[in-house]
């Protein structure tokens, strides 16, 4: 499958979901493949190759294994190299994944085709902030308080210090809100959290009130099971460029793919190019 260069894994030892189990399934389903790794990259402990890393060891093949906010590191660093990229799901919501290979994101099914030769090779769109890029979502506002409740789970907390930062979460949505400036779209006094995706025909832009958002917040067993992005919101259209301010003077909170970035009093947003090849199951 690599005619040109060797492969290289990279893993999170750290993701709640990463196992010595899946870690063999995934080696032995690249070799099946043709495509057994030369080295594996935990970035539990290691840094991320960058482009000039990848190219320099003769690598044609990256497959990384890892949530939304591990392939969003991977990518961002790999931008600019010639090699191909297979992202394989092993977070909590594998949006990317999900959007690349289908809502089941099976890895024993995409390595399948990786051994078949059907995947496809694309070039997908992401959202260029400052200092940043988003390759499956940004939500900016205070409910990208989101993300904390999220980090929680993932370090095993137990019920009721989830339930507590749920409650956190939900009291973030009674103060300043975010309010989409350019273009002027929307309430006038703002939502608790704005969300852009990136499509191939522009960022897809939703609001999503205080009210709302917040019931999604306090409903601590519900959030094991509830995605807030089904949950009722404005659309608000797709766009090239975007920009958006809280209501009053304050930073705007953001969730980049699922990681919490702290924004600055008015961010910009961009729909552009990944610059970097991915395998996929689907080019939508």
């Amino acid at each position: 499958m690599t005619e040109h260069g060797e492969t290289w894994l990279a893993v999170n030892s750290a993701s709640g979901s990463h196992t010595e189990e899946r870690q063999h399934d995934l080696l032995a389903g690249l070799a099946r493949a043709g495509c057994a790794p030369a080295r594996i990259v935990d970035v539990a402990h290691e840094d991320l190759p960058d482009a000039a890393a990848l190219a320099a060891a003769g690598v044609g093949l990256y497959v990384v294994h890892g949530g939304d906010g591990t392939l969003n590191a991977a990518l961002a660093r790999a931008e600019g190299w010639q090699g191909k990229v297979l992202p394989l799901p092993g977070g909590t919501a594998n949006l990317l994944c999900k959007t690349l290979h289908g809502e089941e994101a099976d890895i024993a099914a995409i390595l399948a085709a990786l051994a078949a030769g059907t995947l496809l090779v694309a070039r997908r769109p992401c959202i260029r902030g400052h200092g940043w890029i988003a390759l499956a979502e940004v939500l900016a506002g205070p409910g990208a308080a989101w993300a904390d409740v999220r980090e929680t789970m993932r370090d095993g907390a137990v019920l009721d210090t989830v339930s507590g930062a749920i409650d956190a979460a939900a009291a973030s949505t009674a103060g300043p809100m975010v309010a989409l400036a350019r273009p002027a779209l929307g309430r006038e006094e703002g939502y608790a959290g704005l969300r852009f995706a990136p499509l191939r025909q522009g960022m897809r832009v939703d609001g999503y009130g205080a009210s709302e958002l917040g019931d999604y917040f306090k409903q601590a067993l519900a959030i094991l099971g509830r995605d807030f992005r089904a949950g009722p919101h404005d659309e608000l259209g797709l766009h090239a460029e975007a920009a958006c301010r809280m209501t009053e003077p304050v930073a705007i909170p953001l969730m980049v793919d699922g990681e919490r970035r702290e924004g600055g009093l008015e961010e910009q947003f961009s729909l552009a190019e990944l610059a970097v090849d991915l395998f996929c199951r689907l080019d939508g």
